[in-house]
């Protein structure tokens, strides 16, 4: 079996799709994944870049690789939204990194930089959960009303798109869309896609293709700047 049959076959598994869901990302037939995994066909270059971008890895990797083999199958390889970059206290304990307005596009980019996040500003919060990773966003708009703009939205890591809930609110970040804050559901319609609701009902839902979304971060908590006050965010089921 070649590198790339050995790899794609690698990377659907991890990232817990099927031939078919693949197939629909490709805009293949199933059947044609099932060739390209057994080494009976060769994807052509165009499939090729689909695939690199859909796993996030680079074409060398994808085809000069074993990312079978143990040391190569690294998290940032993978997949990017199981990379998660850290910082702790002086305890050890994980800190809680706020992602002003004004770092947010710089976060888009460093993401994934534990040199970028230690120089995020950190939150102390007592009543946030324990044994999490929790993290802080700013947010802007009306969208997400009453959820004030300028209210600190605190977000639990989601390490598996598998774990999100329907009606969950979560902090999203996007290759396309950037940072965004909605309710998140199952789409009814599209497959590998999440439907994206407001809670402010002025602003329509839009689709977003799981291999848009880098990271996803489920609501806990807010923290509003005009009450000076911290609530629990809940969840909300699709009317």
């Amino acid at each position: 079996m070649n590198h790339i049959a050995r790899n794609l076959k690698f990377l659907r598994a991890r990232q817990g799709i099927t031939q078919k869901q693949l197939a629909e990302q490709l805009d293949v037939k199933p059947p044609v994944i099932g060739a390209y995994e057994e080494g009976r066909a060769f994807p052509p270059l165009p499939v090729l870049l689909k695939l690199a971008d859909f796993f996030q890895v680079s074409l060398d990797e994808l085809s000069r690789t074993d990312l079978t083999r143990p040391g190569r199958s690294s998290r940032q390889v993978v997949a990017q939204r199981e990379v998660l970059a850290i910082t702790v206290d002086v305890s050890g304990s994980e800190n809680v990194e706020l992602v002003t307005q004004k770092a947010a596009a710089g976060y888009l980019a460093g993401y994934q930089d534990p040199e970028y996040i230690s120089e995020l500003p950190k939150i102390k919060m007592p009543v946030l959960p324990r044994n999490c990773t929790v993290r802080a966003f700013e947010i802007r708009g009306d969208s997400m009303l009453p959820v004030q703009s300028g209210s600190i939205v605190f977000g639990r890591y989601v390490e598996s798109l598998a774990q999100v809930k329907n009606g969950s609110a979560c902090i999203l970040i996007t290759q396309t869309e950037g940072i965004v804050f909605k309710r998140v559901f199952a789409h009814p319609e599209k497959r590998n896609h999440f439907l994206l609701v407001s809670d402010n009902t002025r602003y329509a839902p839009y689709a977003l293709p799981f291999a848009e979304i880098r990271e996803v971060w489920k609501a806990v908590g807010i923290y509003s700047i005009v009450d000076d006050v911290f609530h629990a965010f809940g969840q909300k089921n699709q009317s």
